[in-house]
């Protein structure tokens, strides 16, 4: 049994009309598992976070304003939702998502949560749909356990995890690796332990040989205890947002090379689905559904 965290808030929430963020997807990938025989017994539902406890890690006057409504409009929009209750209660929810899967992984060697990756979150400031930096909290959680003393935070989304990179910056315990588009948002990269930016329209092979290098140099370098995947699809050909030319195939076989580094070194890994923008959501799901066929899940 491969444990997989959801709460049905990750799709629960308000969005303008044509409003970029693909909110069902997780929903989504929810019904398509239990309509593939997954068990609803794999199942675990966190509890949201409670915003005191983060203000240790990241800036309390930015998680205060958040949480309260008071944050600064220019910075509501930065982040890209509209404020309201159910927002924070969804953010909340989702990072308590990844900590509960970080805390899975490490019991059960391997577990999936149906959200995460929301990379663009600083300490100070959220951006491009994040508010709370969910890999980096899951990170510190990580490390508080007995034998875990450094955790490599891969990220495969397709934009540059800039918000985890300022994070850790000052953390030899957290070892950052970003391989993103080049030429796509941020604009301004923070630099990460490593990065590896693809040019636009890479394809299925010249992706993979990045993939299997950047594994290789993570694992040397860092050494790791224990592996946060960011799985963002938005690598994929017919993503909106992502300007590479990956193919369904490829990402099945990018997570299989993750998944199959990590058994090799026996590391336990925590994985999030991460970005992906198609409009047909169906077909969105099918890309992330990828994923869960690489852990076993189905």
């Amino acid at each position: 049994m491969i444990p997989l965290v959801f709460h049905p808030i990750y799709s629960q929430l308000d969005l303008p009309v044509r409003h970029r963020f693909p909110i069902e997807k997780y929903q989504g990938i929810y019904d398509a598992l239990i309509h593939r025989g997954v068990s609803r017994d794999w199942f675990h539902q966190p509890q949201p976070l409670d915003p005191i406890a983060l203000q240790s890690i990241y800036d309390p006057t930015y998680i205060t304003q958040l949480c309260n409504g008071s944050l600064d409009p220019k910075a509501m929009r930065r982040i890209g939702f509209p404020w309201s209750t159910q927002l924070i209660e969804r953010t909340l929810t989702a990072a308590a998502g990844t900590v509960l899967t970080a805390q899975l992984a490490l019991e059960h060697g391997k577990a999936l949560n149906l959200t995460g990756g929301y990379h663009h979150a600083f300490a100070d400031f959220g951006s491009g749909f994040c508010m709370v930096n969910d890999l980096y909290l899951a990170a510190k959680t990580m490390l508080q356990q007995p034998g875990i003393d450094s955790v490599l935070v891969f990220d495969c989304d397709v934009h540059q995890g800039d918000g985890t990179a300022k994070l850790a910056q000052y953390d030899p315990a957290i070892y950052t690796v970003s391989l993103h588009g080049e030429k796509n948002f941020p604009h301004r990269k923070q630099i990460s332990d490593m990065d590896f930016g693809i040019a636009k329209g890479t394809q299925d092979a010249e992706y993979l040989d990045v993939v299997d290098s950047a594994l290789h140099l993570a694992f040397v370098q860092a050494r790791p205890d224990a592996v946060i995947y960011d799985a963002g699809v938005d690598i994929h050909i017919n993503d909106d947002l992502g300007h590479l030319s990956i193919s369904t195939a490829g990402v099945l076989a990018r997570d299989q090379l993750v998944y199959a580094k990590c058994a090799e070194y026996g590391v336990p890994v925590a994985a999030v689905i991460g970005g992906g923008y198609q409009r047909d959501i169906d077909a969105l799901v099918d890309v992330h559904l990828q994923l869960f066929h690489a852990a076993g899940v189905y």
